[in-house]
C-alpha cells in the first residue's frame, strides 16, 4: 500500500486482519497439542493419575486408600528382605521421578546458563535435555541429551560446577554407561539379551551426570573375606560409592599408588594382602616385599612374605635381580606357549610390594646402586606382567624425576594428593577435569581415593578397608607362606633370619699397574706355586 503525504511516498504493508475467534481457535490449538505432547512423554504418570481418577470414582476413598497401604507394606516387606533389587526396581525408579521433578527440572535451564552449557541458536537460547534421573541408594544418575555441537569434555570441564549446582558436593560426568550388561542365562535369557541390547546401546548423543547423594565413603569399611582361593581378576579391596564392592584385576598388570604421608596407602597395600592371604598359604602366590622405612610399615606381617627387606638397599637391588631371573627364566619356558601367565603352586604368581619407592628411585645416596634399581624395575615393569612378576608400588611425590617410568602402570590408584597437578601425574592427564578431585580430599577421607584402570578413562570413587594390627597378626598366623619350595621362589625369610646380604654382582677393577712392576715393588710377595 502507497500513501503520499506532499513530496514524501511512504510503503505500507497491507495488513492481515485474522477475526478474534481464528486467534482463539489457534492458542487453544497450540495448548492441546502442548499438553499432548507431554502426557506421550510421561505415560507412567499419567496412567498412574487416570487408574487414580477411576478407582476413586469407582470405589471411593477406601478403595483408593486400600491398595495404597497394602503395596506400602508390600514395599516395606521387599526392602527389608531383598534391598538390592527394592532399589532396582521400585524404590530407585520413584526416587528418581520424584527428584527429577521437585530438585533437576525446577532448576535446569539456570543451571545449565549459569556452568555455561547454554548455547544459543537463530537468536534464541537453547540448554541441554533432560531425559531422565535414575537413583538407587546413594547416587543420582542424570541422564543428558548434548546440543548439536558439544562434547562430553565440555561437560567434564564443569562437573564441579554442576555438582555445587544442585547442591551436592561429588560429582563425576561419563560419557558411557557405567554398568555393563549383565550376564543372562536360563530359559528366558534370549528375551532378556534383546532388552539389554536396547538398554545398554551405545548413545554419543548423551552423557551421564552422577552426582552423591550420600556419601556412604564416610563410614570405616571393615575387611572383606578373604578367599581361600583369590581370583586374581576380581581381588576385593574397597567400597564404591553406590556401596557395591570395587574389587581390582591383578592379573597381568602392575599398580602404582600415590597419596600425600598419612592418607591411607597401608590400607590400599594391606588389603591387597589379606586379598592375596588364601593364595599365600597355598602356594598360589608369592608376596616379596620391599619396606624402605625399615619395616616400619610391614615387618608384622612377615611371615607371609616370601622375600622381604627393608634395612639393606643392597638386599632391595638383589631382591629385585632375582625377580627379574624369574622373569627370564619364565619367558625361555612359556615363549610359544601361552601368552598371559596363569598360577599355579608350582609355578605362582610373585607380585613384588614396594613401599615409599621414592626412597629406590630419587633419593637413594649410591649412584651405581640406584642406576641397578633402575635398570630391573624398568625391565619388571615392561616385560613381567605377562610371565606373573607384577610390580605393586606406593610412593608420595609423583612427578616424573622421582617415578621416570609411571606410565609402566596400567592400574593407578590416586588417595589425598597436595596438589591439583599431581591428580595428573598419577591418574594421567585430564582425570581431574573428569572429576578425580584427589587433592580435596577433606580430614577424615583416610583410604579414600580414586582409580583408574588401564583402558578406562573415567575415574571411580572408593574407600579401601582398615586393616588393624590386630588383623595383620591374625593374617600372620593362619595365613604363613610355605617354608618347602623347590624352585627359585623357595626363600622364605623368617622374623629371626637375617636378610640376605650377597656380594655386589659387579666385576673388581682391575689394578693399574702391571703385576711384574707389583712383584718388583713388594719383594715380599708370593710368587704362583709357592707355599708358606
Amino acid at each position: 500500500m502507497v500513501t503520499r503525504s506532499g513530496d514524501v511516498m511512504v510503503l505500507r504493508r497491507n495488513r492481515l486482519t485474522i477475526p478474534w475467534w481464528v486467534s482463539l481457535l489457534g492458542v487453544l490449538a497450540r495448548w492441546v497439542g502442548r499438553a499432548a505432547w507431554w502426557f506421550l512423554r510421561r505415560p507412567r504418570t499419567v496412567a498412574v493419575v487416570v487408574g487414580a481418577v477411576w478407582v476413586r470414582s469407582e470405589f471411593g476413598w477406601s478403595g483408593l486408600l486400600t491398595p495404597v497401604v497394602l503395596g506400602l507394606a508390600a514395599s516395606a516387606v521387599w526392602r527389608w528382605r531383598h534391598p538390592a533389587s527394592w532399589w532396582l526396581w521400585c524404590g530407585g525408579p520413584v526416587l528418581g521421578w520424584w527428584r527429577q521433578i521437585v530438585v533437576y527440572r525446577r532448576a535446569w535451564r539456570e543451571a545449565m546458563t549459569l556452568c555455561g552449557l547454554a548455547k544459543t541458536f537463530d537468536h534464541r537460547p537453547v540448554v541441554p535435555g533432560l531425559l531422565s534421573v535414575r537413583c538407587d541408594e546413594a547416587l543420582d544418575i542424570v541422564t543428558i541429551r548434548m546440543l548439536r555441537g558439544q562434547s562430553p569434555s565440555e561437560f567434564q570441564k564443569v562437573t564441579e560446577k554442576l555438582a555445587y549446582a544442585f547442591g551436592r558436593r561429588h560429582g563425576r560426568v561419563y560419557a558411557e554407561r557405567l554398568e555393563d550388561p549383565p550376564n543372562r542365562s536360563g530359559r528366558y535369557a534370549w528375551a532378556w539379551r534383546l532388552v539389554d541390547r536396547v538398554r545398554f546401546r551405545d548413545r554419543p548423543t548423551v552423557v551421564y551426570l552422577v552426582l552423591v547423594r550420600t556419601d556412604a565413603l564416610r563410614s570405616i569399611v571393615a575387611p572383606f573375606p578373604a578367599p581361600e582361593v583369590p581370583d586374581f581378576t576380581a581381588l576385593p579391596l574397597a567400597r564404591r560409592e553406590d556401596l557395591r564392592i570395587w574389587c581390582l584385576h591383578l592379573l597381568a598388570t602392575h599398580v602404582l599408588i600415590g597419596g600425600a604421608t598419612r592418607r591411607g596407602k597401608g590400607s590400599v597395600l594391606w588389603s591387597l594382602v589379606r586379598a592375596l592371604s588364601g593364595g599365600i598359604a597355598s602356594g598360589l602366590v608369592r608376596l616379596w616385599v620391599i619396606d624402605p622405612k625399615g619395616g616400619m610399615e610391614f615387618a608384622m606381617g612377615r611371615p607371609l612374605f616370601a622375600r622381604f627387606a627393608s634395612e639393606s638397599f643392597e638386599a632391595m637391588a638383589d631382591l629385585l635381580d632375582e625377580a627379574v631371573a624369574v622373569m627370564r627364566e619364565r619367558q625361555q619356558r612359556l615363549a610359544g606357549v601361552v601368552r598371559v601367565h596363569t598360577p599355579t603352586s608350582a609355578d605362582p604368581l610373585v607380585v613384588v610390594v614396594i613401599d615409599e619407592m621414592a626412597a629406590l628411585t630419587a633419593y637413594l645416596q649410591d649412584g651405581d646402586l640406584k642406576k641397578r634399581i633402575a635398570n630391573s624395575l624398568g625391565l619388571l615393569l615392561s616385560q613381567g606382567a605377562g610371565v606373573g612378576v607384577l610390580v605393586v608400588a606406593a610412593l608420595q611425590d609423583p612427578r616424573k624425576e622421582v617415578l621416570p617410568f609411571r606410565d609402566l602402570f596400567p592400574t593407578r590408584i590416586a588417595l589425598g594428593l597436595t596438589e591439583d597437578s599431581q591428580v595428573d601425574m598419577v591418574l594421567g592427564d585430564g582425570a581431574r577435569a573428569r572429576g578425580a578431585r584427589a587433592d580435596q580430599m577433606p580430614r577424615w577421607a583416610k583410604g579414600v581415593g580414586y582409580v583408574i584402570l588401564d583402558g578406562t578413562p573415567d575415574p571411580l570413587r572408593v574407600r579401601f578397608s582398615f586393616i588393624t594390627d590386630d588383623h595383620i597378626r591374625e593374617m600372620a598366623g593362619t595365613h604363613p607362606a610355605p617354608v618347602e619350595a623347590a624352585d627359585i621362589l623357595a626363600q622364605v625369610g623368617r622374623e629371626t633370619a637375617p636378610e640376605p646380604r650377597r656380594p655386589s654382582p659387579r666385576p673388581r677393577s682391575k689394578p693399574l699397574l702391571p703385576k711384574a712392576l707389583l712383584d718388583a715393588l713388594d719383594p715380599h710377595q708370593r710368587r704362583d706355586g709357592e707355599t708358606e
